[in-house]
């Protein structure tokens, strides 16, 4: 399996275009609030930013927390699989993500990185990419 990572982070200029693509190509939405992906500042104006994002966790503290499954860890490889029709939007995903890589938006919806991957074309700068962690790639259903 393959899982995000920002890997050259130093050469980010912070236009977001990795949250837009995921807001807009993975859940059909234009606003930061609804990324998987998040960029921020790590105490500079124009440079120094970092990527949050889902370290694809094994075992998913969120799926362990998640009370009706809505978060459930995957097969393999780490991370999660986010089903929105079972949240309920208790926030307890958010709470118990140990990187804070969980948003919630203003209703309470959770957006989380699923590592699909799309953002990474779009990034100008290609500091971001997908690495292969050793896991069988088959997807979870």
């Amino acid at each position: 399996m393959k899982t995000l990572t920002a890997t050259r982070m130093e050469r980010c200029i912070g236009c977001h275009s990795c949250s837009f693509a995921c807001a807009r190509l993975v859940h059909k939405l234009l606003s930061w609030n609804t990324a998987g992906i998040r960029i921020a500042s790590s105490g500079g104006l124009s440079t120094g930013f970092v990527a949050k994002v889902c370290l694809a966790c094994s075992p998913a503290p969120c799926a362990e927390a998640c009370p009706t499954g809505a978060m459930r860890a995957r097969k393999s490889g780490g991370g999660v699989l986010y089903k929105k029709d079972v949240c309920i939007r208790c926030g307890k995903c958010a709470e118990a993500c140990p990187v804070d890589a969980i948003y919630l938006d203003l209703k309470d919806r959770p957006y989380v990185c699923v590592h699909c991957g799309r953002c990474v074309q779009f990034c100008p700068h290609e500091c971001l990419e997908m690495v292969d962690n050793g896991k069988p790639s088959k997807e979870d259903s």
